[in-house]
């Protein structure tokens, strides 16, 4: 079940849920607007290995703004933090984004109870477009969970994405065993 305007406030009071910085006006009647952050990366390397930590270069968003390019895959990150602590987080792209061409995540827009951090975004546009920092990104919508949860994921010893910073992270597949 997704959680109500109503519900996410009571979850926010009860700090079952944190956004911060919160904004009233971001809250929708089934969602929470995000915001695209000052900061966005690119790979340095032409070819990715799943296998091998793969280091991004990280730029500040210029106040004119960045066209963001087809063809070249950036990661961004939401200016918001935010914290679930019962509830499961999916992240979407809001719909005016979705018709500038832009997508948001690649294949990442669920988070995990006990997620809590910046979301980085995986984007990529079909067309050249200007991003602006501060601009609206996304939605998060939070849903309720059937059953106990054993392991938050802010305290599951596995989890590969548990350092709190404002700028995007890269894969972090080369730590799995394969």
């Amino acid at each position: 079940m997704i959680l109500s305007d109503s519900k996410i406030l009571a979850a926010i009071e009860k700090g079952l849920i944190k956004v911060e910085p919160f904004k009233l006006s971001c809250l929708g009647s089934n969602s929470y607007d995000v915001h695209l952050g000052s900061v966005l990366g690119l790979y340095k390397d032409p070819i990715l290995d799943a296998k091998k930590h793969n280091t991004i270069e990280f730029f500040d968003i210029p106040e004119v703004g960045y066209v963001l390019q087809p063809n070249e895959f950036y990661l961004g990150v939401t200016q918001e933090y935010t914290e679930t602590h019962i509830h499961v987080p999916f992240l979407e792209g809001k719909s005016s984004v979705g018709r500038l061409g832009i997508d948001i995540h690649a294949t990442a827009g669920k988070g995990d109870v006990g997620f809590c951090n910046y979301w980085t975004l995986e984007i990529s546009v079909k067309k050249p477009v200007r991003v602006y920092s501060g601009m609206p990104i996304g939605q998060l919508i939070y849903f309720e969970v059937s059953g106990d949860v054993n392991t938050s994921y802010n305290i599951k010893s596995s989890a590969k994405y548990n350092l709190v910073a404002p700028q995007p992270v890269e894969s972090m597949m080369w730590k799995n065993n394969f």
